[in-house]
């Protein structure tokens, strides 16, 4: 289990290419929202989630080949994932493609660990590490969503995505919550470091 990263200071640039494109896959959950639910032009939502999926992959790998990584650009990249999922959620929720309890049991994780980030930084650490674990769900919830619609229709297309898309999302639901189990798991040992005295916390929080 990765240590919580203490507050240390990091690049204070805001604009970046990489928060730009980010900035930019932000701009897409309202119109993403929009499209599902209003006109529910579900062809139009995909283009927009996977445009945002491919701004995913590339502001990460231009933070890494430009050296332009960020504090915004951190806290900024894992929200929008968020946002989008959350979005998608609640949409497939009011359209009766998702059972309801699937999405508040995951709306919850979210609520849960977002209540421990002012805590962790009054005791003076930064947010959650991303662990590949709570990226793989990320991915797979997103890649479950445009099946999932695609899923709703008919034809070969429609029956040969269906079953894709419930795969995906029961993976990815299933991951998911392990992932906030994880997180959950690493705010205990920060408020346990934090109750011993404090030579044995000071090592606890640097990896000693």
């Amino acid at each position: 289990m990765p240590d919580l990263p203490t507050t240390r200071p990091r690049a204070d640039r805001i604009v970046t290419v990489p928060n730009l494109l980010s900035v930019l896959r932000l701009a897409g959950v309202p119109l993403f929202l929009y499209l599902l639910l209003v006109p529910r032009a579900d062809g139009w939502a995909i283009l927009v989630l996977a445009v945002g999926g491919f701004t995913d992959w590339l502001d990460g790998k231009l933070a890494r080949l430009l050296g332009q990584y960020s504090r915004l650009g951190a806290l900024l990249d894992p929200a929008v994932d968020r946002l989008y999922i959350l979005a998608a959620l609640v949409a497939l929720g009011a359209r009766d493609v998702v059972p309801w309890w699937a999405v508040a049991a995951l709306v919850c994780r979210d609520l849960v660990l977002g209540a421990t980030l002012p805590v962790l930084r009054r005791r003076g650490y930064g947010p959650y590490l991303v662990t590949y674990i709570g990226k793989g769900a990320t991915f797979l919830l997103l890649y479950a969503f445009p099946l999932l619609l695609l899923g709703q229709g008919t034809g070969w297309y429609a029956e040969l995505a269906r079953p894709f898309g419930y795969a995906f999302a029961i993976w990815g639901t299933a991951l998911y919550l392990y992932s906030g189990a994880l997180y959950l798991a690493q705010f205990v040992l920060a408020m346990r470091a934090d109750a011993v005295p404090p030579g044995v916390a000071g090592a606890a929080r640097s990896g000693d």
